[in-house]
Parts: C-alpha cells; sequence; structure tokens
C-alpha cells in the first residue's frame, strides 16, 4: 500500500492535482477496497459483455404500463397570490428555515401568481399543479441567472440562456416557482453538509441534519414553506432527506426525467425528482416532468400514468439478515407497514434480504460516481481547489486514482446486476419493500470534525440502502412509515421495477390512505439564536 500511496503522490504532483498528502494513504485504500470488490464481480464477466445502453436495457425490462386514467375535473390552487404570500410569509418568518433559501424572487413569484388566477378566471387550469408555489434546488438553470451548484465557486459563471427543462415543465404545468434552494456542495454530501453555507439543519430538530444532498429542498417542505420541490438522486439525494425529514419522495427511472440544464455530478446516475408530503402530489409532479426532451436525447419517452391497479397489488418484502444495517425502531416500523399493506389487501411475498446484492451495487456505484464526478471536476480541482471544502475535494479525488478498466467494468456490470435483481428479488411483485435510511437523522456534530476517514464510513452507512438502487436505475418512493428516537422520522422506500413509477405511485397512495404517518407534521420548525460554529463553515 505505500508503494501505492507514493505512485499515487507522484503521478497527482505531475499532474498538478491537489491530493493532499494526509488523505492520499486513506484514499488509495478507498480505491484498492473497490478495486478489490470490482475484480471479484468481474470474474463472471465474459469479453462480449458490453456496456449496453442502459435507458434502453431499462425501457426493454419493464413490464407493461397500466391504462391511463383522466386527471379530476377540479384541481390546482383556487388563490395562488394568496399562497404564494403565505409562502413568502412562512420563509421570512422561519429560523433556521431562511438557510433553506439561497435565494426568493418573490416579485416574480407574484407576478406569475396573478397571472395563475388570472388564467382560473379564463377558465384555463393547466393541472394539478396550477398555481403552486415550489422551489427548486440550486442546481437547475433559469434564464438570465446563474445555478449556484451549492459553491460560491459558481458566482463568476454566465448566467444561464434558457431555463433547465424541469423549470420550464414546472411553469408550464401552471406552477410558481419561489426561488432556488441550499444544497450540499456540489451535491456531494448525503448529510446537506455544505462548508460555505453551513449544514442543513432538520425542522423537526435542528441539532440534527437535513439529509442531503437536495437539504433545502426537504428543508422547505417540512417547515411548511412549500408543498412541493425539486430535487437531484445520485446516490440518495431526493430519498435520503425525504426519508429525515419525514416527507415522500421520489427518484424516478434512470432517464425517466430530462436532465438538461443541471448541474451534472454522475450523467450515469443522476435522476431528478420531487418531495412532498403525500405520493399524491408526487406522482402530479412526476406526471408533469417526465417525457422525451430533445434536449436530452437519453431522456426516454415513456409518460407516467395514473391508472388504477388492474389487479391485487404485490410487495417483495425482504426476511432481513442480523446484519442488515438497520435500527431496532426501524425494523419494528416496517413490520407495521407490512400489517398495514396485508390490512389493505395487498399480497405480501416474502423474499431473501437484498442487502447483500444492494451492498455489491453500492460500491459499483460509488467507483461510477466518483469517476464520473472527477472528471467533471479536475480542472477546477486543479486551479481552483481552495474553492472546495476538504469534505467534497476529497470525496471528488478519489475518482482520480481509479483506473479506466475499473470504471468501465462497473457500467459493464450494470446490466448483468439488474438482471438478476429482477429475476432473483423482485420477480412477480410490483415493489421490493426497504428501509431508506438504517435510522433517524445523525447529529449534526456527528458528521463534522478532522477524521475523514470516519465521516466517509458514516455516508456510507447513511446511503447503504440507496446507492445500489442507483446503479439498478430503479423508481424507488420513499414514504415516512413511523418515529424512531425523539420522535425523529423514519422512513422506507418502496423500489419498483424499470418505469414502475405507477406501482410505487399506487402503492404509496394506498399505505398513506391507511397510515397518518406522512400526516405528521414538526412540532417546532425554527429554533431562534442558532449561530453557526467554527466547524459549521471549514
Amino acid at each position: 500500500m505505500d508503494a501505492l500511496t507514493r505512485s499515487a503522490r507522484e503521478w497527482s504532483q505531475a499532474r498538478g492535482l491537489p491530493l493532499d498528502d494526509q488523505d492520499l494513504p486513506d484514499l488509495v485504500a478507498a480505491v484498492a477496497g473497490l478495486a478489490d470488490a470490482l475484480e471479484r464481480e468481474t470474474a463472471s464477466l465474459g469479453m462480449e459483455q458490453v456496456a449496453a445502453p442502459f435507458g434502453q436495457m431499462l425501457h426493454a425490462l419493464a413490464p407493461a404500463a397500466w391504462a391511463d386514467a383522466p386527471a379530476p375535473a377540479e384541481v390546482g390552487a383556487l388563490d395562488s397570490e394568496a399562497w404564494v404570500r403565505a409562502s413568502l410569509a412562512e420563509i421570512e418568518q422561519a429560523a433556521p428555515g431562511r438557510l433553506a433559501w439561497v435565494e426568493v424572487d418573490a416579485e416574480a413569484a407574484l407576478a406569475e401568481a396573478r397571472q395563475r388566477d388570472d388564467e382560473r378566471r379564463r377558465g384555463r387550469v393547466r393541472g394539478p399543479l396550477h398555481g403552486m408555489p415550489v422551489g427548486i434546488k440550486d442546481m437547475f438553470d433559469r434564464q438570465g441567472r446563474v445555478a449556484g451548484w451549492g459553491t460560491p465557486l459558481r458566482r463568476d459563471s454566465a448566467p444561464a440562456d434558457a431555463d433547465a427543462t424541469v423549470v420550464a415543465r414546472l411553469r408550464a404545468a401552471g406552477a410558481v416557482v419561489l426561488g432556488v434552494q441550499h444544497m450540499a456542495e456540489f451535491a456531494m454530501s448525503p448529510t446537506g453538509w455544505n462548508a460555505s453555507y453551513g449544514p442543513g439543519r432538520n425542522p423537526w430538530d435542528t441539532g440534527r441534519v437535513s439529509g442531503g444532498s437536495s437539504s433545502g429542498a426537504a428543508m422547505s417542505v417540512a417547515a411548511g414553506h412549500v408543498p412541493l420541490a425539486i430535487g437531484s438522486d445520485t446516490g440518495g439525494s431526493v430519498r435520503l432527506p425525504a426519508a429525515l425529514c419525514g416527507l415522500t419522495g421520489l427518484k424516478p427511472t434512470q432517464h425517466r426525467i430530462s436532465v438538461a440544464g443541471a448541474m451534472p455530478l454522475s450523467p450515469s446516475l443522476d435522476c431528478i425528482g420531487p418531495l412532498a408530503w403525500s405520493a399524491e402530489l408526487c406522482g402530479h409532479a412526476c406526471r408533469a416532468l417526465a417525457g422525451a426532451d430533445a434536449a436530452d436525447p437519453s431522456c426516454l419517452h415513456a409518460p407516467v400514468v395514473a391508472g388504477q391497479p388492474p389487479r391485487r397489488l404485490r410487495v417483495a418484502v425482504p426476511r432481513w439478515r442480523d446484519d442488515d444495517p438497520m435500527s431496532g425502531a426501524m425494523r419494528q416500523a416496517l413490520d407495521e407497514a407490512v400489517r398495514a399493506l396485508r390490512d389493505a389487501g395487498v399480497e405480501c411475498v416474502a423474499v431473501a434480504s437484498p442487502y447483500p446484492l444492494l451492498q455489491r451495487a453500492g460500491q459499483l456505484a460509488s467507483i461510477v460516481l466518483a469517476v464520473e464526478a472527477a472528471a467533471m471536476h479536475q480542472r477546477w480541482l486543479r486551479e481552483r481547489a481552495d474553492g472546495y471544502g476538504r469534505q467534497v475535494r476529497r470525496r471528488i479525488a478519489r475518482g482520480l486514482l481509479v483506473p479506466g478498466v475499473d470504471y468501465c467494468n462497473a457500467l459493464r456490470l450494470r446490466g448483468p446486476f439488474l438482471r438478476r435483481h429482477l429475476r432473483e428479488t423482485l420477480g412477480e411483485a410490483d415493489a421490493l419493500l426497504l428501509p431508506c435510511t438504517p435510522d433517524v437523522a445523525p447529529r449534526v456534530d456527528d458528521t463534522l470534525g478532522d477524521d475523514q476517514g470516519r465521516l466517509e464510513r458514516e455516508f456510507a452507512l447513511l446511503s447503504a440502502w440507496t446507492r445500489g438502487v442507483n446503479y439498478l436505475g430503479l423508481p424507488a418512493l420513499t414514504l415516512p412509515v413511523g418515529a424512531g428516537a425523539g420522535g425523529l422520522p423514519l422512513g422506507m422506500q418502496l423500489v419498483g421495477p424499470p418505469l414502475g413509477e405507477d406501482r410505487v405511485l399506487a402503492l404509496g397512495r394506498l399505505f398513506q390512505r391507511t397510515t397518518e404517518w406522512h400526516a405528521r407534521r414538526p412540532a417546532a420548525c425554527a429554533q431562534s439564536g442558532h449561530q453557526a460554529t467554527n466547524k459549521e463553515t471549514t
């Protein structure tokens, strides 16, 4: 290992890359561990196994979509201006709620709300999102504005020429975009950590993390600022904050929603999805956002339907192993969720724990994410390294050390892993039930410090149930499922087949008709007098 570290040091110095000497041994060990895991997986690959276009593979393996159903006749906000004014007032009153927002454009939002109200008076209602105030993660282009990406490094970037596709589609659906929201630096933290702007704080307990990287999206909905926010999910960044803040969040099938005009982190894994209180509203948002886009050739032509199930729904329920990473409270909450689903008429089918496969898929996802993120950031790391927080700089730098052959093999394995999951775990079920996180939100102080190796292990544990799902490219709906220590929210996932949003959303709506977890709200959404510590801004 010492020889590898010396080689990595010499290589990084020759390339002018800012790999810290104190971090190199840990980084080399982490990359070597991933390489060992990959070598075990590739032993069964033949030379004929290539990395096929993954979107086409997902489309080919998708079950038949259900028949669509008409939208309700009367939808949308009845008084958009009043709703937007109420949202703006909530944002101004709530601390740390204001941290959820990077920028709020009140005048533009009110003007847009008046336009939506005028349309309604003239008989034009665009759909369920008509007149609804929403927030968007600070990674989406808005015409004439600079998307911040969670870093001061973007301040001198050129304004966008056009809205990102998801922003344009939100507006086309009648939603009113209030502004942009806090996010982890370059979307690189599952806790919501941001070295420049402070950590994302959980409205249920501001001493706890919000989860990330779509931290502001979750904070704003949980604090009551907006009913809907749009985030991104590369390894769990919609689902983790949704689960930790007691919300519903949808990670769609890979390539289902256009990423045109969105910050790239790992194009092979990036997804865009909604966070809200209910599966119903997440479904409305997903239907508004999904569909082919000429600006994103990888985006699938696969509209999301809203039909009723043609038969009894089926859920695959794992037989948990003793060492599956979850608390006793989480396991109990999942058991109660299974009982609720059975009582609602869902057929629950026992399957072996999928965690061993998901753990391995998560390791492969880490290789893909590390290399693709490093490719995006290599020039800035060389020229502007001081502008990165240490946590993020270290996580990105790891990808610079991964051999190209390992990256290619990680992509080649996606198809075999997906087919194995569908064959051995999901089978004929409509969804697989999983925890989203091992337990409730960690304390903010536990996610800070100088021991970067410990932090990496904590981050890996937090996303243990989510990263592998991104590697498989599957849709996953996170739902509030119970309360853990201190009454903090617990969240579960329903993971569907390719293009199976109709299935997970139907199950989510059914679960939320028979339970009340999604109706819980934080007792207090603010903690006055909080001051950022030095640890939070380094």
